[in-house]
């Protein structure tokens, strides 16, 4: 049986300095989980490279101390079959505020929805934060994707992932369609038949201001050129609508020294943006992924609602090699989970095969999240090197000719070979 473990005796907690960044000590405690399915085969490929990329960077003066906390199937064997997210796992994240996980299983049936939802939502974790560029090697199916660079904020909390809907012929779907049709009816529209199942899909202004707020801050810290806005509000006016009015005000009341709107640009300056801006973009989203494969090079950030957002950051991975190379960070205002964004894969589990790309460069991301740049660095080198000597697992060996395909582990072992080599 997989025990709960104690914090580390060596190790200290991360704190908050007043504008909101992380104080982070040299031995920080740093909760991970390891994840379902092929997680434990990621994980295991992953950490050593963490680890080799602090030591060596900080010759020693800084390290991670690891805390395994328990969710999914690990969860159940410790506190029961129902207790895929126990309430400790929570408390840890939430007081350590800084995490790693890989790919966590939701079993079919009653109870939670998705683990991976649940924790950003009980976690307060509204932005989800997917970098998406291409790394030189990579076998992609598109003829230029260096040309891909941008980051997408996507909203966490709401729209249909709230998960606020009733299955067709229940009391309480029932129930609600008496009252809309009651509605709808004085609005001369036609009613909604009854057999329908209904979902909720809410949108507030304080979740959509304290996203884009983010989207723009990071645009001016990383000196970004742009935020695009991505919605469907010609057809849902008063949520994704919304979503695009609250984004512009956003803008315009916080950050007004600093962003544009593209109609100033061409009206006011002939569309050269100048030093020190950040343009506010908008983009209905259908067109949006014709934008993506046609001129991405004219979207730096984009800020988005949450189902519009899991959309477009998998067909945006899709260009520079696919989920296997993505990372991916979910962040609020004092806590950050940071994960493989692909699934768990059951068929794979414990076969040492598939690529643990998403999580070391998850594991990049953490660490530049901590100020800690330059141990990122290192493995984001040591993997570059790695790719352009085509040692790829399987699913990115199987498209390029005279790739040299290894196993999961292997893979991990020639990143540590190459960040050695990186910094001999």
């Amino acid at each position: 049986m997989t025990e709960e473990k104690s914090p580390p005796p060596e190790g200290m907690e991360i704190t908050w300095d007043n504008e909101g960044q992380p104080v982070v000590p040299d031995p920080p405690i740093i909760p991970d989980m390891e994840g379902d399915g092929i997680g434990p085969d990621i994980w295991a490929a992953a950490r050593p490279v963490f680890d080799a990329a602090v030591e060596t960077a900080y010759g020693g003066k800084r390290r991670i101390a690891w805390l395994e906390v328990l969710a999914g199937e690990k969860a159940q064997k410790v506190y029961g079959q129902e207790n895929l997210l126990p309430l400790a796992t929570l408390k840890a994240i939430k007081h350590y505020s800084v995490a790693i996980k890989g790919p966590l299983a939701t079993p079919v049936g009653e109870g939670l929805r998705s683990l991976s939802v649940a924790l950003r939502q009980r976690l307060e974790l509204y932005a989800c934060v997917r970098p998406v560029s291409h790394i030189p090697g990579v076998p992609t199916p598109v003829l230029h994707p260096e040309k891909v660079d941008l980051v997408i904020f996507r909203e966490n909390t709401e729209d249909v992932y709230a998960g606020v809907e009733w299955p067709a012929g229940s009391t309480e779907a029932q129930e609600l369609l008496k009252a809309i049709n009651k509605k709808i009816k004085l609005q001369g529209r036609e009613p909604i038949t009854m057999d329908s199942a209904l979902g909720i899909k809410p949108m507030s202004e304080f979740n959509t201001r304290r996203l884009v707020r983010k989207a723009i801050r990071y645009a001016i810290e990383n000196s970004r050129l742009s935020v695009t806005l991505v919605h469907k509000g010609n057809i849902m006016k008063y949520t994704e609508g919304a979503f695009r009015s609250w984004g512009f005000q956003t803008a315009r009341e916080e950050f007004p020294d600093k962003t544009i709107t593209e109609q100033e640009l061409h009206q006011e300056h002939s569309g050269q943006l100048p030093a020190g801006q950040v343009v506010i973009k908008d983009r209905i989203a259908d067109a949006m992924f014709q934008q993506l494969l046609l001129r991405p090079e004219e979207y730096d950030v984009i800020a988005t609602p949450n189902l519009n957002g899991d959309y477009l950051s998998d067909a945006a991975a899709a260009q520079v090699g696919g989920l296997g190379m993505a990372p991916g960070a979910n962040i609020g205002d004092q806590c950050a989970l940071f994960e493989a964004i692909h699934g768990t894969v059951p068929k794979y589990a414990g076969l040492d095969k598939v690529n643990p790309g998403s999580l070391i460069l998850s594991g990049v991301e953490m660490l530049r999240f901590m100020g800690w740049r330059e141990a990122a660095e290192l493995i984001l080198r040591a993997l570059k090197r790695t790719i352009e000597k085509k040692v790829m697992t399987y699913d990115l060996a199987r498209l390029l000719e005279g790739a040299q395909e290894v196993r999961c582990s292997q893979f991990g072992q020639a990143v540590l070979k190459n960040l050695e080599k990186t910094t001999g």
